[in-house]
């Protein structure tokens, strides 16, 4: 029994600083510090919440930038089921599938070049990725400025002022937002 009472009494403690007081804390701080980032990245709009910066939408018609296919199970971009397609690079349903987007892409943006970028047709891990390289973006624009019957360089300077890069080069690459986008060229043609 002698032995028993501390471990017990250690027990206590290290659950009540590591499940109450550390979480705690941790909470405050990012609330203190990044509130924004705490509470989800969210894009709002006259007082509704349009989106968030950090998770892509299921964008299907023809006058929107299309982000990276998503792969979580019962609907596109569901954060509550995320993950990958678990595919290996060897598999040959993968192969099916980057075929069939590829084939629909094609499809839907004949005045593009022929050579799809990679990012449109493979999914990321999280299946959430709200942003596309500057190039798998600049390949959509012929079917943006065609359906919104928009310039062409009007939309690739909307891209170019969407587009994000790192603080650093060696950071990380640039991103374009694609819901982000989405909202601008929404709002250029509200004007």
């Amino acid at each position: 029994m002698a032995t028993l009472r501390p471990a017990l009494l250690l027990l206590i403690i290290l659950t009540l600083i590591t499940g109450g007081v550390y979480p705690l804390v941790a909470t405050l701080l990012g609330q203190w510090w990044f509130p924004a980032q705490a509470n989800g990245s969210l894009i709002v709009e006259d007082g509704k919440v349009r989106g968030s910066e950090l998770i892509g939408q299921d964008f299907t018609n023809a006058k929107y930038f299309q982000g990276r296919p998503s792969a979580t199970s019962d609907s596109p971009y569901n954060p509550m089921a995320s993950g990958g397609s678990n595919l290996a690079a060897s598999n040959p349903e993968l192969d099916k599938e980057v075929k069939a987007r590829i084939s629909t892409l094609r499809a839907a943006n004949p005045d593009a070049n022929p050579a799809v970028p990679v990012d449109l047709v493979t999914t990321s891990a999280s299946g959430l990725d709200g942003q596309l390289s500057p190039e798998a973006t600049a390949w959509q624009i012929p079917r943006v400025a065609k359906a919104r019957n928009l310039p062409v360089e009007q939309v690739a300077r909307l891209v170019a002022e969407n587009t994000t890069t790192p603080l650093v080069n060696f950071i990380g690459m640039p991103v374009v937002n694609i819901v982000k986008l989405n909202l601008a060229l929404d709002h250029l043609q509200a004007k």
